[in-house]
């Protein structure tokens, strides 16, 4: 079989399961959703309803069905891509998510990239002198990033820069005296296409902290994952070749040990992207980000079922085309990959 027959096989397969993925987590949301303490009613009317008004509600809402057909009904529901209504304030979900995504996504997108920039070159640094101070502090880098509470972190990064030193906002997205920028919903590109500086100055001034934050916290990866994958490939036998045939060492680690060594990393920001939606919520509730996770926060503070089950069953669908993305790409990079 041709390896492009094979690909296709591989992509096939993972596309073929994501369904499956798909329905195991939102069949767990549903579920525990309802096994959790606190009741949607208490939260939309308060414990002291009359019994008349909570009971009329909770037929309303569908609550009072047993709870295989309210599993049916939801399942029945989201095979239409009809994610429901808010409890809260009776907007469609879909609404909710559409405004609070790019958000999110710009947040995500801009700490991405610094976390790669500052952990790849971190993880770089040391390279020169295996074991030397800087591969020492390059560790110690590393470890001390990813083991950092988020909540800690955001926290006191707001102490210092925006109270201490008055730098930057202490939170929101964008300053409350100016109108946010229309269009797509992702405020840096908006601005800059409108060709508004004012606009573009805000939005950027709001996502210094949080992106700055979230992005050194997850660097920490990149770095230990190119250190061990490039100290890995200099010990390899292709690199001893090279450097054989007279290669200086700067070509033999820049030609041939580092391309392979970043393949590895490469599957990690799959991995990263995960653990962005989850360091995400803690940094958008910390910094006021009105982001998904933000909504997602409020959302189970007021027993909100729809929107609960809708961000995470589109936040899950994001994680698996992205893993499924960089899956394809890894293979289609490195030959020696088999299926």
């Amino acid at each position: 079989m041709s390896r492009r027959s094979e690909l296709l096989r591989y992509v096939g397969a993972r596309l073929a399961l994501a369904p499956l993925m798909l329905w195991l987590i939102a069949t767990l949301v549903f579920l525990l959703l309802r096994v959790a303490p606190g009741d949607p009613i208490d939260a939309l009317l308060g414990p002291r309803a009359p019994e008349a008004a909570r009971a009329e509600l909770r037929a309303q809402l569908g609550l009072n069905q047993p709870l295989l057909a309210q599993y049916g009904s939801f399942l029945g529901h989201l095979l239409r891509a009809d994610l429901g209504t808010s409890l809260n304030n009776k907007q469609p979900v879909l609404e909710i998510i559409r405004d609070s995504l790019p958000a999110s996504l710009e947040l995500g997108l801009v700490a991405l990239l610094l976390a790669a920039v500052v952990g790849l070159a971190v993880g770089f640094s040391g390279i020169a002198r295996p074991e030397g101070k800087l591969d020492l502090a390059g560790r110690l880098y590393g470890i001390g990033t990813y083991a950092l509470p988020p909540f800690w972190a955001a926290m006191v990064v707001q102490l210092v820069f925006a109270v201490w030193l008055g730098w930057l906002p202490v939170g929101g997205r964008f300053p409350a005296t100016l109108l946010p920028p229309s269009g797509s919903g992702f405020y840096l590109v908006d601005s800059l296409r409108a060709g508004n500086l004012q606009q573009f100055s805000g939005t950027l001034r709001h996502l210094i902290l949080p992106a700055a934050t979230l992005g050194l916290l997850l660097s920490g990866i990149f770095t230990n994952a190119l250190r061990l994958n490039l100290r890995r490939a200099l010990g390899s036998d292709y690199v001893e070749a090279a450097r054989s045939r007279g290669l200086s060492e700067r070509r033999v680690v820049l030609r041939h040990a580092l391309p392979n060594a970043l393949l590895p990393v490469l599957t990690i920001t799959g991995i990263t992207v995960a653990s962005l939606i989850g360091g995400a919520l803690l940094i958008e509730v910390t910094y006021s980000w009105p982001g998904i996770a933000f909504r997602l926060q409020e959302a189970i503070a007021q027993r909100d079922y729809p929107l609960v089950q809708g961000i995470v069953v589109v936040v899950a669908a994001l994680v698996v085309l992205v893993t499924v993305a960089v899956d394809l790409l890894v293979a289609l990079l490195d030959p020696r990959i088999r299926f």
